[in-house]
């Protein structure tokens, strides 16, 4: 079990923390944790899973961490805008340092309304941080599936696939949150189980929280997902399977991966299998 999340008023007594605004830049100005630093690009790049897109991968945000001021040495803090206004990208920022191998790292639960809420200030400051030298621990990028992966899942049937985009999506009715037609395929990895990521959360007076572990746990189960069950994750692009990796992490799911280029890879190479039409659900 992890201990991702942490609350506002645990994130103001922390020291020695580097805080990172996963927002757009027009929402950072507008108001931000003080000293947080802006990095849209968590939520925006778009990853393929071949050696040359990794590479891609993995030098664009140990360049990006390294450039926000985390050494090894510092606590990432992440947010967003609540914890389902900004596709789970907060978690996506938490899943890529996971992929790094970053030591110690955290998501504020709640996102940039939980401080609000808890009568936080905010700041319009631009913030210039200290660039570090970041570290990459190889070790980390088992948390990572590449599209062989996924293949040898469908033939093995040794893991779950969760599918656990927007309900549109499953049905086949939209290629992706972008619009309908973004991608050439509209459709499912064949195989895969669907929980949409919205049910792995739940209103509160604070705002959406992710759900007790028990809570988790009885939604996989819905699905003849066990605990004990290596989990494999998509969505469109690694976003929302970000935020459905923090809840299955947090309920004691023991093996739980992503595949990170999810439905943007998949669906753009022919070749690859995927079930159209009403899924076996409906």
């Amino acid at each position: 079990m992890t201990d991702a999340l942490i609350s506002a008023d645990q994130l103001k007594a922390m020291e020695n923390v580097v805080i990172i605004d996963t927002r757009a830049p027009e929402a950072y100005a507008a108001g931000h944790l003080p000293g947080a630093v802006n990095l849209h690009e968590i939520f925006t790049f778009l990853a393929t899973s071949d050696a040359e897109g990794i590479a891609q991968m993995t030098q664009t945000f140990a360049a990006a961490f390294g450039a926000a001021g985390l050494s090894g040495a510092e606590t990432a803090v992440i947010y967003e805008g609540s914890m389902n206004t900004g596709f789970g990208q907060s978690c996506r920022g938490y899943f890529l340092l996971d992929f790094l191998g970053y030591p110690k790292k955290a998501v504020l639960d709640g996102g940039i309304e939980a401080w609000v809420a808890a009568g936080l200030p905010l700041d319009t400051a631009p913030v210039t941080p200290e660039p570090a030298e970041f570290p990459i621990d190889p070790a980390g990028a088992s948390v990572l599936l590449t599209r062989d992966d996924m293949l040898a899942a469908l033939d093995s049937g040794d893991a779950a696939i969760l599918d656990v985009r927007d309900v549109d999506e499953w049905i086949a009715e939209s290629s992706s949150p972008y619009g309908k037609d973004f991608c050439p395929r509209k459709g499912r990895i064949p195989g895969a189980r669907w929980i949409e990521w919205y049910r792995l959360m739940k209103p509160t007076a604070d705002g959406p929280r992710l759900k007790s572990a028990d809570e988790v746990l009885a939604e996989l189960a819905t699905v003849g997902i066990s605990p004990s069950m290596p989990v494999y994750l998509y969505c469109f692009k690694g976003a929302r399977a970000s935020n459905s990796y923090l809840a299955l992490k947090q309920a004691g799911v023991a093996d739980v991966r992503i595949y990170f280029g999810s439905w943007n890879e998949w669906s753009r190479d022919p070749s690859l299998p995927i079930e159209e039409g009403r899924p076996y659900a409906l």
